[in-house]
């Protein structure tokens, strides 16, 4: 009898062992999808049900993005300007109430009232509920939850920008790296552009915004009207930042575009920001052209911004003031990543 007890209690810590070491976890509770690295003591929380955000990331306790101290309730009741943000079908400012593509002009409806103002911004999918989980992995290399967006459902959507689509994104979690992949697949019988991107709000918390550094992996800076937009007139970034390695963001009152990004071996770009031992590192895939960067004096935060193309990309392209809009060719697809690394945690 004793010696099958022995062997019923080896059993049991043999089948218990994996799910005790296991080191990735993706868990949905309601509106909450949570990815955990225990090795690396680093959770995100996204909530697809809230335009995809993910609203809180930690490491070894501390938050790195601007958020409502990871209150889900919180944020669900108020989830603007905190957390990572997907904005489409355009990422920042137009320059009227329409856009070009493929040598047209589509006019916004504006009494549907999901485009506003005279420089609409940001699109109309910030903070949108119809994300669906499509996919929840904790493999033994990683955590990461999938969802999608049908677009073409919407016909409010469709009226103000008429080409059929779906998005999936994708939150991976690695080695205490997150990666956000994002793919955009295009339904419709005509060339898509692409001016998708997001709206990071990271934070360091071992100092304010006044002591943190920043480097900058670009090499030019577009000037901007009194409106936020793109002249189409460009500098080098030196002269905007002399030290783009290393500026004081004490000096600065950011929100200005960047392009012709500096590339690694694997094609990233790297933007940084740095306070008294915390860093963050956003590294931008290649088919991410451009990034806005913004950090408002007074607010404790800076956004490194991943964007397809530049603020008023569509617009500026059809003046053939830029060069580098891309477009998604009927059945075709656009995938890329961005990562996010924090470091001195």
């Amino acid at each position: 009898m004793k010696r099958y007890f022995a062997s019923l209690v080896a059993l049991c810590l043999f089948t218990a062992a994996p799910q005790a070491a296991r080191r990735y976890t993706a868990a949905r509770d309601g509106d909450v999808v949570t990815l955990t690295d225990t090795r690396n003591d680093t959770r995100v929380s996204i909530m697809p049900s809230v335009g995809n955000i993910a609203f809180d990331m930690q490491v070894r306790g501390q938050r790195m993005l601007r958020s409502t101290q990871g209150d889900a309730a919180r944020f669900k009741a108020s989830p603007n300007g905190m957390g990572i943000p997907f904005m489409g079908p355009w990422i920042n400012r137009l320059d009227e109430q329409a856009f070009y593509a493929n040598g047209k002009r589509y006019a916004f409806d504006m009494e549907l009232g999901n485009v506003r103002g005279a420089i609409p911004i940001h699109g109309f999918l910030t903070t949108t509920d119809q994300w669906r989980v499509v996919g929840l992995n904790q493999s033994g290399d990683h955590a990461s939850v999938t969802s999608r967006l049908e677009f073409f459902r919407q016909p409010a959507w469709m009226k103000q920008w008429p080409f059929a689509h779906t998005i999936e994104v994708t939150y991976r979690l690695k080695d205490g790296m997150l990666e956000v992949m994002t793919t955009v697949s295009n339904m419709s019988a005509d060339p898509m552009p692409i001016s998708i991107g997001f709206h990071p709000y990271f934070q360091l918390t071992d100092t304010m915004r006044d002591d943190w550094t920043i480097a900058v992996g670009a090499r030019t800076r577009w000037t901007l009207a009194a409106n936020k937009v793109p002249t189409g007139a460009t500098e080098p970034i030196e002269t905007f930042f002399p030290d783009p390695a290393a500026a004081h963001l004490r000096e600065y009152d950011l929100d200005d575009v960047f392009s012709d990004l500096v590339r690694d071996a694997h094609g990233r770009a790297t933007m940084s920001v740095k306070g008294k031992s915390q860093q963050l590192d956003v590294f931008i895939g290649p088919r991410y052209r451009a990034a806005v960067i913004y950090a408002p004096k007074a607010q404790n935060f800076i956004c490194f911004e991943p964007m397809a193309g530049i603020t008023n990309a569509l617009n500026l392209a059809q003046k053939g003031l830029y060069k580098e809009l891309q477009t998604i060719a009927p059945g075709g697809t656009w995938t890329e990543s961005f990562w996010v690394r924090a470091s001195g945690f």
